[in-house]
């Protein structure tokens, strides 16, 4: 097929190989699967393996299930399956009507388990899980199990009673009977089921026995037709025992195949979702959707595409090595489609008035300034300029450092975005000491910022609102939320490289007059990118932002300014 011929990354090799002529799956489907335990939020480390599953499928015209790996019922619930279900179609990715759960199968899987018990391939044991540590042997010894030669119909007896509910925790387990020399040692004779006296989240409590997840999902991937189980490296040493199941259960469809990739890692972040739900129920962060957390629903929050984060997964490539990618690539994906699509706005972080002394009292014009100078298609708007405005505090120095080019008592000519050309002729102050008020000049024939006569302005280009038309807002500045890039790494307590400024709150800010009319967001959506000039890319919060109080996330800075501070 002409997709085959297009196969890039070493999995769409795979596949195109086995969907030629001759190959395993000749003139079938492809069809993969994506399947997250409803344990916690998808992080951005999902990302890999979903744009891998639904990816791969889309490729080769094939099809995607979605499957809550919910066969370890301690924490999951469905409060985690809607996020799940919501983040992934944020992406833009759709199962269709191929939506499952792994407790569906715990039925079909018991079965399997009592056929394998039939067939002399799997007993009952009672080796506490101390014991079983103990007997498992090393490289050179092999394990010892004295319940290996139980006869069937007993092991089959104990694994009903099991089923039913007989026995407390722990008391027995079932184990495949497969090789106790294995230099695999997960081909030791591994547990299949374990009993846990514990409500599902679906099944309630109708179930006290729960299948590993090493026999339940290849089972799942063979009843629901997967052609090819796409997983982390991690799982690569399970490869065996995922065949020796599909090997030895009676399938109803063909054998899936395993194939492996590296697992995505990214500094300054941890991405173990037990410790992101630390993070939550400690209130290190606000909560599972924290503009700083590496959770889907806290990049859309914070301001992330999914063009951006699509992007992201296309430039790390797939690969069959672990690795670290910077998170400074991943904000460089946002910027570039921010670049492109964010309209440009002006905004006063730290507001300081200038007054334009020679500017007619009373008089308001509405200036016509581009919306986005990257797509001129975008059109401009009408900014209101008076003699009142407030600009950045930062743009005046009263004793001016060498090479500053921004205003300062007789300093050189600068620019107001796409207005006039100003001189600043002094300042005031307050009883402290600190600026209260500004004072210019503004050259009448420079209306855009370029003077009629051709003369150069040194000065740099400064952004600015209009006093009486600004409306207020409070903008939140997030940055890393460590300060060390192996947060996670051997020795290490990850609460330890919190980064106390992660999050800085600025009240008061100044933003010109449109931005009072923008539609309000609603919860759990992705908010319109503004790049503020000068200052970065900025969303309202989709949580906290109303009419009446305007609240701005920043995305990401217009450089890289936390590697910069960290090295």
């Amino acid at each position: 097929m002409e997709e085959a011929k297009k196969a890039g990354n070493f999995i769409e090799e795979f596949v195109a190989e086995d969907l030629a002529p001759g190959g395993t799956y000749e003139g079938l489907q492809v069809h993969t699967r994506f399947p997250p335990e409803p344990n916690g939020y998808l992080h951005i480390g999902h990302c890999k393996a979903l744009c891998i599953d639904f990816g791969t499928a889309e490729k080769f015209g094939g099809l995607c299930n979605l499957r809550m790996d919910d066969t370890n019922p301690a924490k999951e619930d469905t409060e985690y399956v809607d996020a799940i279900k919501e983040d992934i179609h944020w992406l833009g990715f759709d199962w269709g009507d191929r939506f499952f759960y792994g407790s569906d199968y715990f039925e079909e899987t018991y079965q399997f388990a009592e056929s394998l018990i039939r067939k002399g391939l799997a007993y009952v044991c009672e080796l506490t899980p101390e014991e079983f540590k103990a007997c498992r042997g090393d490289i050179n010894q092999p394990a010892v199990s004295p319940w290996r030669d139980r006869p069937w119909e007993e092991s089959l007896d104990l694994f009903r009673r099991m089923r039913a509910g007989e026995f407390p925790d722990g008391k027995y387990t079932l184990r495949a009977k497969i090789d106790l020399a294995s230099g695999n040692f997960n081909l030791r004779d591994p547990v299949l089921y374990r009993i846990r006296h514990t409500e599902h989240h679906r099944q309630g409590t109708k179930w006290c026995i729960f299948p590993m997840y090493d026999f339940a999902h290849p089972i799942q991937d063979a009843l629901e037709g997967i052609t090819h189980s796409l997983c982390t490296l991690e799982y690569e040493e399970h490869r065996p025992l995922y065949n020796w199941v599909v090997d030895n259960i009676d399938l109803p469809h063909y054998k899936p195949r395993q194939i492996e990739f590296a697992r995505l890692g990214i500094n300054y972040t941890v991405m173990s979702k037990r410790k992101l739900r630390q993070l939550v129920e400690e209130h290190r962060v606000s909560g599972w959707d924290d503009p700083r957390m590496p959770t889907l629903c806290g990049l859309r929050r914070r301001g992330y595409t999914p063009a951006s984060i699509k992007d992201f997964t296309q430039r790390i490539g797939v690969s069959k090595v672990d690795s670290t990618v910077d998170w400074a690539l991943l904000e460089s994906c946002l910027r570039d489609d921010l670049n492109q699509n964010a309209p440009r706005v002006m905004a006063v972080l730290h507001p300081v008035k200038l007054t334009i002394t020679n500017y007619p009292e009373g008089q308001t014009e509405l200036l016509d300034i581009e919306n986005n100078p990257m797509n001129p298609e975008a059109g401009t708007r009408k900014v209101p300029f008076s003699r009142n405005l407030y600009i950045e505090a930062e743009d005046f120095l009263e004793t001016p450092v060498p090479k500053y080019k921004r205003l300062y008592p007789n300093g050189p000519e600068c620019r107001l975005k796409g207005a006039y050309v100003i001189r600043c002729t002094g300042c005031e102050k307050d009883e402290s000491g600190n600026i209260r008020e500004i004072f210019c000049t503004y050259d009448p024939q420079s209306r855009g910022g370029d003077p009629e006569d051709g003369r150069k302005i040194k000065g740099a280009a400064i952004q600015w609102t209009d006093q009486a038309s600004a409306v207020d807002a409070e903008v939140r500045l997030y940055d890393s939320l460590f300060t060390d890039p192996d947060p996670d790494g051997p020795d290490k307590n990850f609460l330890d490289y919190l980064n106390p400024d992660s999050l800085i709150r600025l009240t008061g800010c100044k933003l010109e007059a449109s931005m009072g009319r923008i539609p309000m967001p609603a919860k759990g959506t992705t908010a319109q990118g503004y790049q503020f000039l000068r200052n970065g890319y900025f969303c309202l919060d989709c949580n906290d932002a109303r009419p009446d109080h305007l609240v701005f996330n920043r995305s990401v800075a217009l450089r890289d300014s936390f590697r910069k501070k960290s090295g």
